[in-house]
């Protein structure tokens, strides 16, 4: 327990292997983390390393090879690149899908998606359909029906990387935004250590194929050689799988 607070993610010797021709492939091995209740927490590493796979498991896509996992609440919402709107839906329907599918009745649930998207700044575009809304505004959407989940643990799966540079760095600011207003546990994938810098409160790395924990530092937004330091990590990994 950090500071006081929950364990709201923790994961306990995991590995995953999955099968490939006459053998298997193993993804993660041996995974150790822990995330308290209300980190903002980024998970990098070389592609392939099995962050997308860790979330998936979280996510109860997939299930363990072997050891443990456990999410706060029983279930976490889970948030891709891509944001995979229905496209016959408004952003409000595709909100109020999430919100449906809790049980909450048709009166509730449209001034709660409403409301979520209000949280997004994207009110204004409750009527409109997805082909009608810009990259950015279609994962401000995604984002505000992952939201409508009610899930204790958000995950994150480079959600930003498919945008402009300009459009993620709006929306970082909107994720830091969103994440202190409603104090939702967060684990963020992400490839770019400039953007997990910005946003998170722990950076932990992943070896390559079988992933598993090298590395992890809290964030101090102060220390300005910390960016060259978990680069130069991040290097060694790739470097190491590639010989």
């Amino acid at each position: 327990m950090r500071d006081g607070r929950k364990p709201h993610v923790v994961i306990r010797g995991v590995t995953k292997r999955f099968a490939a021709g006459d053998g298997e492939i193993e993804a993660l091995g041996r995974i150790d983390v822990t995330i308290n209740e209300g980190e903002l927490v980024c998970l990098i590493g070389a592609s392939g390393c099995g962050k997308s796979t860790l979330l998936s498991l979280l996510a109860g896509l997939e299930r363990p090879t072997s050891g443990s996992l456990s999410v706060a609440g029983g279930r976490a919402a889970l948030m891709f690149q891509e944001p995979a709107l229905l496209p016959w839906l408004t952003a409000a329907g595709n909100v109020e899908l999430a919100l449906r599918l809790r049980g909450i009745g048709r009166r509730a649930r449209r001034a709660e998606a409403l409301e979520l998207l209000r949280l997004v700044r994207l009110d204004g575009a409750a009527g409109l359909r997805p082909h009608e809304l810009s990259g950015g505004m279609r994962q401000r959407v995604a984002l505000a029906r992952a939201l409508a989940q009610e899930s204790r643990v958000l995950l994150m799966d480079e959600p930003f990387a498919a945008l402009d540079a300009i459009t993620g760095d709006v929306l970082q600011g909107e994720l830091l935004r969103v994440w202190q207003a409603t104090g939702t546990t967060v684990l963020f994938v992400t490839h770019d250590v400039r953007e997990a810098l910005r946003l998170a409160q722990r950076v932990v790395l992943l070896s390559s194929r079988p992933g598993t924990v090298v590395n992890e530092w809290d964030v101090d937004h102060a220390q300005v050689d910390l960016h060259d330091e978990i680069t130069a990590s991040l290097r060694e990994v790739i470097t190491r799988h590639a010989a």
